[in-house]
This record gives structure tokens, C-alpha cells and sequence, in this order.
């Protein structure tokens, strides 16, 4: 008998641990087949406790409560944190008022609930410095916050970082009205927070609202997380221009998880350079393996947009994501005197309403095509959507050109409702796209 319930109980574990098999979950791919590493998938937050010690404004003389303008007092905390070892700089219940800040390798940024680190109205409280804008390497005004070469950096909290952006609005729409020409060049305003050649970084929890310009900028990083944040700018009255809610600029390894974006321009945008000679100039580059998941958004231009100042970008994917009001869930902008590639990028798990949902088109906005003999075709290869619920303007919105190319586009298991006057597909410039269980207005559809 014991014999009998030992072989029971030996093939009971041998059951077991087949199930346990079964269950591992399969790790991910990239839309090019390469494996995804374990970090994007890592839900871990930081824990502000084991930081360092924190420096809390008020204990170093910074006073709340008052609209002086307070860089000097914050920097020297910031500087004094760095000098001891390192720390988490705290911004306390109440409204501080600053210039451009810099942080240091070591130092990070709390913000408790109710804290409010608000910028000056005043552009000259904001250094100016050799800095990355529009694609281009030039002297620009500095953001609110700035780190730049650090490994490990974070933004935390329930607290606000406030760009008290409504005066630079107005002013850059009186500009528009006397010169309609006017760029983000002529009409110069600070960003929220822009992070350079910086690594391991997360910015998690806190609200980011009414930069001046765009809200969060990265350039040359790698593993940055952006984690269920509150990124706002009016889309109302004094619209907010180019208030861009996470500018990716020649980066990898970025996820964007959890996030509400509400700006008057694109949610997460691709850049690397534009211009006809982008692609030899040695600070530009790719962007790649961005992954964007779980996030809502209420009023943006574009969910995803690869473009205006994009070079090359690849395995890109945007998943379970909900939009309430957007022009366009993916913007590809082809610029005709940029070359540019973009590929292996996935949209899957989308609900909600749009404008167009698919849209490529060129984009010439400060169109500036110089000579060049071996100029690269432009192209679009490897874009696939799967599981869509959509009301659309127009679902594909698809335009194509003698300036670049289109090829391998894939629509799986899709049911939208498409108010274009022309049935999707009809007018379709993009050679091996296929269609898989696709639904417009109840009805399956093929290629014509």
C-alpha cells in the first residue's frame, strides 16, 4: 500500500512541475524577432528610502510661499547633496519658485504631496547653454530641470513640477499673428525637464503640466522609464505649443507605462536630426527597442509620432492603450529633405476615437532640401496593427510619394468604425500589405 501511495505521490509531482512548465511565461520579442530583455517588462518602482539621505528644502533656507525666484537657494542644496555623497533633494508641501536647476550624479528629485516646484515666468532665469532642440546641436534656452551625463537619476512623488507656461503661450501666439513663420526658435521658452548621455533613469508618479514648451525631452539616454505620470498642457483657450509629452531623441531602451498625456501637440515622439546631410552628422542618430504600454490619453495630436526630426527607428511598439480625443494614434512624418527609415513598429490593443488612425504623409514644415547626389529613398517597412477598437475620422490615411517607399504593412483582427467618405484601402500606395480579419462599419473587407 505505501508502495502504491509513493508512486502516486512521485507521479503527482512529476504532473506538477509539467504544469509549472507550462505556465513560464514566453518571454517577448521586438517586432524584428530580437528577444526582449527582462528590464522592459519589470514593473519594480523606485523605492525613495534607499536613496540616500534627503535634503529637504525648507531645512536649507528655501522658503515656500513666496513668488521669489529661489535657483540660487535650490542649486546649493542640490550642489551641497553632491558633495556629501549624494541624496534626494525633497521639495515639501508648498509652492517653490526656480530658474533652471542641475542636477549632479547621485542627487534626485521628490516631490511630496502638495509640492509644487514652479517655473519663472521670466525667461532670463533660465540659463542658456549648448543644448539639443528641433533636431539640431545649438545654444537654446536651458529646461526647468536638466541632468546631464548621470547614471541612475530619478524624479518621484506626488508632487507637481508646474512650467507656468500660460505667459510664454501668449507670447508665442502674439509672434504667430505678426509672423506666421514663426518658430519655437524665434518665439524661445524653456522645456520641463530635459535629460542628456544620461542611463537608469525613472521618472515615476509625479504630475508634469504647463511647460512652455515640450514637457520631457531625452536625448543620448538609455533605460529610461517613465511610470504613471500626469503630463498636461491646455488644449483649450491658450493652447500650449509644441508642448510635446516625452521627446525621445536618439535613445533605446525607453518605456513609457502607465502615463495620461493631455498636450497641445504629439504624446511620445522619435527624433534623432533632420536635414539632408542628418544622417553623416555625428550627433544624430536612431532611436530603438520603445516600448509604450497601458496608457491614456485625452487630447494630442499624435499618440505616436515618428517624425519631424527622425533618422532611423525600429522596434517601436505601442500596446493596451486608450485615446479619448487624438488627431492620430500613429503620425509617420516623412520628411522629403530628410533621409529616413522606420520599421519593425507595432500598434496593438488600441481603443477609443481619432482623427485618422494610421497617417503618413510628407511633412514639410521648415522644409529645407539642399543638394545631394546619393540621397537615400525614404521607406516605411515591417508597421503592423493588431486588435483595434476604434471610432475613426479616417482609419487609413495613407499617402504615398516619390520621396520614400511603403512595404509590409499588416492589419490583424481589426473592428473599427471609419467615417471617410472613401472606403479604407481604396486609394493604397503600399506594396505586400495584407489584411486579416478586418472589420470597417460591420463589414469584412479585402483589398480592392
Amino acid at each position: 500500500m505505501n508502495k502504491k501511495l509513493t508512486l502516486l505521490l512521485a507521479l503527482l509531482m512529476l504532473c506538477t512541475a509539467g504544469m509549472a512548465k507550462k505556465k513560464v511565461t514566453k518571454q517577448e520579442t521586438w517586432p524584428n524577432g530580437e528577444v526582449m530583455d527582462a528590464w522592459f517588462t519589470d514593473t519594480t518602482k523606485v523605492d525613495v528610502s534607499q536613496l540616500g539621505r534627503q535634503y529637504v528644502l525648507t531645512s536649507y533656507g528655501v522658503r515656500q510661499g513666496t513668488t521669489d525666484i529661489q535657483t540660487q537657494q535650490i542649486q546649493a542644496v542640490i550642489d551641497k547633496a553632491a558633495a556629501e555623497g549624494g541624496g534626494v533633494i525633497v521639495v515639501p508641501k508648498g509652492t517653490f519658485y526656480t530658474g533652471s536647476l542641475f542636477f549632479r550624479q547621485g542627487t534626485h528629485l521628490h516631490l511630496q504631496e502638495g509640492a509644487v516646484l514652479k517655473g519663472s515666468e521670466r525667461v532670463h532665469d533660465f540659463e542658456i547653454r549648448e543644448t539639443r532642440i528641433e533636431g539640431q546641436t545649438c545654444k537654446y534656452f536651458t529646461a526647468l530641470v536638466n541632468a546631464d551625463g548621470l547614471d541612475g537619476f530619478t524624479i518621484t512623488g506626488q508632487g507637481t513640477i508646474d512650467g507656468n507656461g500660460e505667459p510664454y503661450w501668449e507670447e508665442f501666439w502674439i509672434r504667430r499673428k505678426w509672423n506666421p513663420q514663426c518658430t519655437n526658435k524665434d518665439a524661445q521658452r524653456p522645456r520641463l525637464t530635459y535629460i542628456s548621455n544620461s542611463k537608469n533613469v525613472t521618472i515615476q508618479d509625479v504630475r508634469l503640466i504647463n511647460s512652455p514648451f515640450w514637457t520631457n525631452h531625452i536625448y543620448r539616454c538609455d533605460h529610461v522609464r517613465y511610470l504613471d505620470l500626469y503630463i498636461y498642457s491646455s488644449t483649450t483657450d491658450i493652447k500650449g505649443p509644441s508642448t510635446d509629452a516625452i521627446d525621445i531623441d536618439v535613445c533605446h531602451d525607453v518605456v513609457v507605462r502607465g502615463c495620461y498625456m493631455n498636450v497641445n501637440d504629439d504624446a511620445v515622439v522619435l527624433k534623432g536630426g533632420k536635414g539632408t546631410f542628418a544622417d553623416q552628422a555625428p550627433e544624430n542618430g536612431p532611436c530603438y527597442n520603445i516600448l509604450v504600454e497601458n496608457c491614456h490619453y485625452g487630447t494630442v495630436h499624435g499618440c505616436m509620432t515618428l517624425g519631424s526630426e527622425s533618422l532611423h527607428d525600429w522596434n517601436v511598439i505601442m500596446r493596451n492603450c486608450h485615446a479619448d480625443n487624438t488627431n492620430n494614434v500613429l503620425w509617420l512624418k516623412m520628411r522629403p529633405d530628410t533621409p529616413q527609415h522606420y520599421e519593425y513598429v507595432h500598434v496593438e490593443g488600441f481603443t477609443g476615437h481619432c482623427r485618422s488612425f494610421l497617417l503618413v504623409r510628407p511633412w514639410t514644415q521648415f522644409y529645407e532640401k539642399q543638394e545631394r547626389e546619393d540621397m537615400p529613398l525614404s521607406q516605411c517597412n515591417n508597421v503592423s496593427f493588431r486588435n483595434i477598437r476604434m471610432d475613426c475620422g479616417t482609419f487609413f490615411n495613407v499617402t504615398g510619394s516619390d520621396k520614400y517607399e511603403l512595404c509590409r504593412f499588416s492589419f490583424d483582427d481589426i473592428d473599427v468604425v471609419d467615417h471617410a467618405k472613401v472606403k479604407a484601402f481604396t486609394n493604397n500606395p503600399i506594396d505586400e500589405l495584407t489584411l486579416n480579419n478586418v472589420i470597417v462599419n460591420g463589414e469584412k473587407t479585402a483589398l480592392p
